[in-house]
């Protein structure tokens, strides 16, 4: 059982925690995740990346979005709480090089996981600019942290409420095409922010790493569940991976591949939503949904 030393709400259903795990915290490195278990009886395991350690405390940093039941089950936990089970560090670390001038693109919740690339970046003494794209000013995470970090930080929103209004590939573009492009860079978020990533770096042929996550069980590569297409071959992202090659991940497979159980993820997230509604308020929302 690991204990929750530390939660905080990062964003409307996104939540940072420091949990306990000595062994973890030790041994992580950029770039691997970890599979957690909240039920010590039943409940499914997900993969969560690991945001940040301290070895000090014994202790790693997750950041993770409610989207099904598991998350949110691990969201009603509070500080003092303990998680059934915690098994890591898998997958392979992040290939950390002095390349000179590395731009990490995240978006959404992919800013977790970038933020120990953009540390094992610094600390080889590459110049790090990070671009963080979000939907609007809310849904934008982990800012600050990168701030710390990075040499030059570039932020935009969907809606312009902070920073640039636009998408991460109009200045990773730019970045691109300066007298100073960048040497790499690694693209973490949504399937489809990654894809065009790696299409926006590919006439200019800088490498481009990107961080899958896909639809995952036992993290051995036993079950099968997290294969992926990669240069024309069949890769499994729990021991392959999670970072590959963006310019030869077929995406439009995963993406496919990832829907399978998008159905069952949106039922788990709006049951949670709805039991904590008043019969007024569940009303209202069956009257708009009429009115549509």
């Amino acid at each position: 059982m690991n204990k929750i030393l530390r939660k905080e709400q990062l964003s409307d259903e996104v939540w940072r925690m420091e949990i306990e795990v000595p062994h973890i915290a030790r041994e992580r490195k950029a770039g691997q995740f970890i599979i957690l278990q909240v039920d010590v009886d039943f409940g499914e395991r997900i993969p969560l990346t690991v945001a940040d350690a301290d070895t000090e405390r014994g202790s790693i940093t997750l950041v993770f979005q409610t989207v099904g039941a598991t998350t949110h089950k691990l969201a009603e936990l509070n500080e003092g709480d303990k998680v059934a089970s915690v098994l890591g560090p898998l997958g392979r670390p992040s290939i950390i090089e002095k390349v000179g001038r590395v731009t990490c693109v995240g978006g959404g919740i992919g800013a977790a996981p970038l933020f120990p690339i953009v540390q094992a970046n610094k600390a080889v003494g590459n110049h790090v600019t990070v671009v963080l794209g979000a939907r609007n000013k809310e849904l934008l995470i982990m800012e600050k942290d990168m701030r710390k970090t990075a040499d030059e930080v570039i932020v935009c929103t969907d809606d312009g409420s902070h920073g640039r209004k636009g998408l991460v590939t109009e200045p990773l573009k730019e970045l691109c095409e300066s007298g100073t492009p960048p040497d790499g860079v690694v693209a973490i978020g949504p399937p489809i922010m990654m894809k065009f990533c790696a299409e926006t770096t590919r006439p200019f042929e800088i490498p481009t790493t990107v961080s899958l996550n896909t639809i995952m069980i036992d993290g051995t590569g036993m079950c099968g569940g997290c294969r992926v297409t990669v240069g024309g071959e069949t890769k499994f992202v729990c021991v392959d991976g999670p970072e590959f090659d963006g310019h030869k991940v077929d995406f439009d497979n995963m993406m496919k591949r990832n829907l399978a159980y998008k159905n069952s993820e949106t039922r788990a997230h709006d049951s949670y939503h709805e039991a904590g509604e008043c019969n007024l308020e569940k009303a209202a929302r069956v009257m708009e949904k009429n009115n549509e």
